[in-house]
């Protein structure tokens, strides 16, 4: 039906837009390397006249979906996604396409791999290059950037790693690794896994039996396959499907070869790809001195409880670094190197990242948490607040207004017993202001119960708050998230002592 649908609205967008002096939508099927047909839709700048360019922005899909068929589709303030008109006003032509596997398009999908979904987007260069209304900067070579989100973030750090063609990129809410991002510490983010293994296996054969390509049934590698049934089922992957998708990267190896300006966008509520992701390509790509920015919103995988700000602003900030650096507008005003909403609202800009550090909030505490396989906290994909089956640890008021900003870290020293010996406990920050946890955040803690003591230390998952003078925090050690895999240990943890400090920034 989604077929039927596009190809009438794609011939009255035709019939719209193929006028005197103006340029025209239109699908298309690319054949990629190895001969699959990648479905396509090319949408010229709005207003551009007959004969004139425009340079282009390529705009890849989320996870299971199909290319934006919309010509004046909006952007979504809630994923960071710049709209498919909004670029369209701006001046720019627009490439969406059907990820393969996905929507019309053949084969399976392989997650964003450099030798499948990268050559993928090279053959969608190529195309673009023969295209009248697109601007090059040389025979073969079209001026382009990149936007989109999650999946369509992924592929963008990918192909500006393999191709030099791609003149700027705007990575949103993307991953820097598949092993850290869904198996955290060896522990499997079931609460994700369900949505998103559900999403490929029935959308990548729900669409294509219509399409211009042919019928085109879809699938996904049989490596997601077994990783979905195996995670969901019993909490665990195995060696084969994790080397798998490490080796989808991109990892130091590909976010090294990036030379291209790059906008990070990240989500402060995302519990996918959190963070931390976005630090470790920041990093990277601040070690080689590309142009570089990262902005911190809230939104991405996950919900914003706390306010995401003025309507439009992260779209604002995508347009005008691709001003900046597809266009080549010297003039556009990209803003400060880091930008990020804290958890009242307000935006606020740092000239480099990591802030300074000038303090912190410290607290901790002792005490025993029972474990046991039944009952979990959270909603599927966010952590809440327990009442009650948790070990709550107090954390010193906050003296005068602060602002708490990066990786909160935890020094855990325990003992117990359980069975089985090895497992996790989770811990999650809870603002008392709110009754919320600071950014639906929560991070698996390995633990050993053989009856010895051991000390653990490690980084919760970064935050973004802003506290004022009197605020109360505390540190909560939950049995059990929905976020991640039921726990498996019948047993009780000793905590002799835990320590927790949350870092706290200099924004001038």
């Amino acid at each position: 039906m989604r077929r039927v649908q596009v190809l009438l609205v794609g011939v009255a967008v035709a019939a719209l837009l193929l006028l005197p002096g103006s340029a025209f939508a239109r699908e298309t099927v690319v054949t990629s390397f190895d001969g699959t047909p990648i479905v396509a839709n090319f949408f010229p700048a709005e207003g551009l006249a007959d004969g004139a360019k425009a340079p282009t922005v390529l705009v890849g899909p989320g996870w299971s979906s199909p290319g934006e068929d919309d010509p004046d589709a909006q952007g979504s303030d809630a994923t960071g996604n710049p709209g498919v008109g909004t670029l369209r006003r701006a001046g720019y032509n627009v490439l969406t396409w059907d990820p393969r596997g996905f929507g019309d398009s053949g084969d399976m999908a392989r997650v964003d791999s450099k030798d499948y979904e990268g050559r993928d987007v090279q053959a969608l260069l190529d195309y673009l290059a023969q295209q009248p209304e697109a601007q090059l900067d040389a025979a073969g070579d079209p001026r382009a950037g990149m936007a989109g989100v999650s999946y369509g973030g992924g592929i963008q750090n990918v192909t500006a790693a393999i191709d030099s063609r791609v003149d700027a990129i705007v990575p949103t809410i993307a991953w820097h690794s598949l092993i850290t991002s869904l198996y955290k510490s060896g522990d499997v983010k079931s609460g994700w896994g369900s949505l998103l293994c559900g999403l490929g296996h029935v959308n990548g054969l729900a669409d294509g039996l219509i399409g211009p390509a042919g019928t085109q049934t879809g699938s996904v590698d049989p490596h997601v396959t077994s990783a979905c049934v195996s995670g969901t089922t019993t909490g665990t992957v195995s060696a084969e499907d994790k080397a798998w998708f490490e080796s989808r990267g991109p990892g130091d190896e590909l976010i090294s070869q990036i030379r291209v300006p790059t906008m990070i966008l990240q989500g402060t509520v995302d519990t996918l790809f959190t963070l931390k992701e976005a630090m470790q390509n920041y990093g990277v790509l601040k070690g080689n001195g590309v142009p570089l920015k990262m902005m911190w919103f809230c939104g991405g995988h996950g919900s914003c409880q706390t306010g995401s700000g003025p309507s439009g602003y992260v779209e604002r900030r995508t347009i005008a670094w691709l001003d900046r650096y597809v266009k080549g507008d010297t003039g556009a005003d990209t803003g400060p190197a880091f930008e990020w909403i804290a958890d009242d609202g307000r935006w606020r800009s740092a000239g480099d990242f990591p802030l300074r550090l000038t303090g912190s909030l410290n607290g901790g505490g002792s005490g025993t948490l029972p474990l046991t396989p039944v009952g979990q906290s959270g909603v599927l994909i966010l952590a809440t607040p327990v009442a009650a089956d948790a070990l709550n640890l107090p954390i010193q008021a906050a003296p005068r207004e602060s602002d708490l900003l990066g990786e909160p870290r935890l020094k855990l020293s325990y003992s117990g017993s359980g069975t089985p010996e090895r497992g996790f406990v989770y811990g999650q920050l809870v603002d008392e202001q709110r009754n919320i946890v600071v950014g639906n955040q929560v991070t698996p803690v390995p633990i050993t119960l053989d009856g010895a003591e051991h000390t653990i230390e490690l980084p919760l998952e970064a935050i973004a708050a802003h506290a004022r003078g009197g605020d109360h925090y505390r540190l909560q050690l939950v049995p059990s998230t929905t976020v991640y895999y039921p726990q498996k240990i019948a047993g009780q943890l000793d905590v002799h002592q835990a320590k927790i400090t949350l870092p706290i920034v200099s924004t001038r």
